[in-house]
């Protein structure tokens, strides 16, 4: 399998599946964000017309049914709940059971891991043909073209979770930015107290970074290039997701009473190595360079959980900074583009990035604020949903 890590792409993000050699080289190939949306060109999930009448779950441990009836608008969609449209079978059943009972969620996931499971072990056990016969090429087309609709399916089985989860929370996601000044919802304290206090900690020294001296400043509008808050949105994402990974070992040790010693003494060179060692992982290389926003602000504060991880090694530190499989990653693309739509990227003879037609939004510094919480939590969340599957269907890397 492979596993992917962090390099620059369309939208800053830096990601790249990696095979892992016996030398312990990685050889990459980079991904960019290249999701073509939806046919009706709506990437998002509405309310269909037809609604689903009954629903039934049928567990093989338990042998129980779950029926789950419900009534939909005739009249016409509504307010999406997600940037993405799911699109397979698998997918717009449970964007349907999202939208009606999104507590039988788990068990539908549940149900439609385990036919997967069945499918893919029945395909291990069919006989290839052998190498003489005129079929082999057809089989192994079948065989590709069933593996491409189980991962598709897979990476909704994993969005429909995430998404889920932000509705267990009760709240909304973040359906588009546009040009004009958004008008979300103010649910940063809702966002922040879904993290333990050691991950909030990093959480608010990576917002530092990116707002600068105007962390305290919610009502400023400035006009930023969309591209740009694409870029800082992705990878907020991997850092959600790194700090949730590192935050999981952290919390694990602190209750067996084996974190090494000397956490909780403050590091007065904490900053130094946070910018200037090599083995920390630049999770948002974007943000340093990013010309439209202050980056003069408060310098990074040390934290039990940032000592931490400046205690692992290199090995240790890039092990976690990694993404572990290509349908994580997919998701991270496929969500951003959803939000910002499709960057045009021109590159110039010279190899640079022609920024002259960037768009342009207006944006204020707390909307801003909201969309790297947001942000940072999908993150968080695409790790335990990711976690949570792989328990029932393996298919992250080991």
């Amino acid at each position: 399998m492979e596993t992917a890590t962090a390099i620059q792409s369309p939208f800053g993000t830096c990601i790249r599946p990696s095979n892992k050699t016996g030398s312990g080289r990685y050889h990459n190939r980079s991904i960019a964000f290249a999701t073509v949306l939806n046919k009706q060109g709506f990437p998002s999930f509405s309310h269909p017309r037809v609604g689903l009448r009954s629903v039934s779950f049928q567990s093989q441990k338990k042998r129980s049914v779950i029926r789950a009836s419900s009534s939909f608008d005739s009249t016409g969609p509504s307010a999406p709940i997600a940037p993405l449209q799911l699109e397979s079978p698998i997918g717009q059943f449970l964007s349907q059971i999202l939208i009606s009972h999104p507590h039988l969620v788990p068990a539908a996931v549940d149900q439609q891991l385990e036919q997967l499971q069945t499918d893919r072990d029945a395909e291990k056990q069919n006989e290839e043909p052998s190498a003489a016969s005129t079929d082999l090429v057809l089989y192994k087309r079948i065989a590709e073209v069933k593996a491409n609709e189980r991962k598709k399916a897979l990476e909704e089985i994993l969005y429909a979770l995430l998404v889920q989860k932000f509705m267990d929370a009760n709240i909304s996601l973040i359906p588009s930015v546009t040009r004009s000044p958004p008008t979300w919802p103010h649910e940063d304290d809702k966002l922040e107290l879904l993290h333990s206090p050691e991950a909030l900690e990093m959480i608010q020294s990576h917002l530092a970074l990116i707002l600068g001296n105007r962390v305290g400043d919610s009502t400023s509008v400035a006009e930023i290039s969309k591209l740009r808050v694409g870029q800082v949105y992705a990878a907020s994402v991997m850092y959600g997701y790194f700090v949730k990974r590192v935050d999981q070992r952290f919390q694990l040790e602190k209750t067996t009473r084996i974190l090494p010693e000397g956490l909780d003494r403050e590091n007065d060179n904490i900053q130094l190595q946070a910018a200037g060692d090599e083995r920390v992982p630049q999770t948002h290389p974007e943000v340093t360079s990013w010309a439209e926003l202050p980056n003069s602000g408060p310098a990074l504060k040390s934290s039990r959980l940032r000592n931490y991880v400046m205690s692992f090694d290199g090995e240790s530190l890039q092990r976690y900074a990694t993404i572990r499989s290509k349908e994580a990653v997919s998701i991270i693309e496929k969500h951003t583009e959803a939000l910002f739509g499709r960057p045009e990227i021109v590159i110039t003879p010279e190899g640079r990035v022609d920024s002259s037609k960037d768009e342009v939004i207006k944006i204020s510094f707390g909307g801003l604020r909201r969309l790297v919480l947001e942000a940072v939590t999908f993150g968080s969340f695409l790790w335990d949903v990711e976690s949570y599957v792989d328990s029932r269907y393996h298919f992250v890397a080991s």
